[in-house]
């Protein structure tokens, strides 16, 4: 009986061991094999680029801070690593930002502002927890501060061209109270009122110096690192990110009533789809006026839509 199972466990062994060679000879290195894996499957983290200097809004960032440094960057990997966001970013501002440039320097505001808007709601008609809404991200005693309408039928917090003048509006106001634009961008998000009393107990005119909450100390270095990497893509990673095309559209102005949006997109060769697309701040299906006040409507005919190759 021994040598019987001992015949047996030699078969075994010997089957075990042409398996194995059989393994061996089909398969790569086993270390070419780890390593492959290892360099499959490893994340690979750098240090992000940093400019030596930088401006915002026309105003020097105090780069040789290394607070500001640090802030600047946590921002930027929070960004750059949030790459679906991102790309996204790169892909569709182009079409906003031409018409938001356009106002801003009519308005002799720096452009940087723009970035204002991108982190204020992503240029997305959003509305936040607390009601602010559009693309400037107005409260309605503010938009109507403003000269906003705010209805049910209409809220011009959606209209890129009337809340982007009225943000300028805001903004000139704010450079009369603190003489410093960072400033004015940090009082965007904190209020004027809320901005200046912190500025006064701590006796600082710079934004950079400023003890505050942790939002509005975030909020300046993310619309900084914003900045950086729509302008830089290729130092962030961000190669050969194709842009959506700009769409050719005009602007019709009303004064009266329109008492049916699809039928009014269809005399303009457009659709009831792209005129609310376009114009988020018409909120119904119908425009009342009796005041015949003047409305901006963005148009984009049917025969736009189409992709040129």
């Amino acid at each position: 009986m021994n040598t019987h199972y001992k015949k047996i466990g030699y078969i075994l062994l010997g089957i075990g061991i042409s398996a194995i060679a059989i393994l061996l000879a089909f398969s790569d290195n086993p270390e070419q094999s780890v390593q492959k894996n290892k360099s499959e499957t490893t994340f690979v983290a750098v240090d992000l680029y940093i400019p030596d200097s930088l401006s915002l809004f026309g105003e020097a960032v105090p780069l040789q801070y290394y607070d500001v440094v640090e802030s600047l960057e946590r921002e930027l990997l929070v960004n750059v690593y949030f790459q679906s966001q991102t790309v996204q970013f790169l892909k569709y501002v182009h079409r906003y930002f031409p018409i938001i440039d356009s106002i801003l320097k009519a308005n002799n505001l720096h452009t940087d502002f723009k970035y204002l808007a991108l982190a204020e709601s992503g240029l997305k008609v959003n509305i936040s927890p607390k009601g602010a809404a559009g693309f400037w991200q107005f409260l309605e005693t503010t938009a109507k501060e403003y000269n906003m309408t705010v209805t049910e039928q209409i809220d011009q917090r959606y209209d890129l061209i009337k809340s982007t003048e009225a943000a300028c509006k805001y903004l000139q106001r704010g450079y009369s109270k603190f003489n410093s634009w960072t400033m004015v961008a940090a009082s965007y998000n904190l209020g004027m009122g809320g901005l200046k009393k912190q500025a006064d107990f701590q006796k600082i005119t710079s934004f950079y110096d400023l003890y505050t909450n942790s939002e509005t100390a975030r909020y300046i270095f993310r619309i900084a690192a914003l900045k950086l990497i729509i302008e830089n893509p290729e130092k962030y990673g961000y190669h050969e990110i194709k842009p959506y095309p700009s769409i050719p559209y005009s602007i019709v102005t009303v004064d009266t009533t329109i008492t049916n949006l699809q039928e009014f997109a269809a005399a303009q060769g457009s659709n009831y789809k792209l005129l609310k697309t376009m114009n988020p701040w018409l909120r119904d299906k119908y425009l009342p006026n009796e005041q015949r006040i003047p409305y901006h409507i963005i148009i984009i005919k049917n025969s736009d839509r189409i992709l040129q190759k």
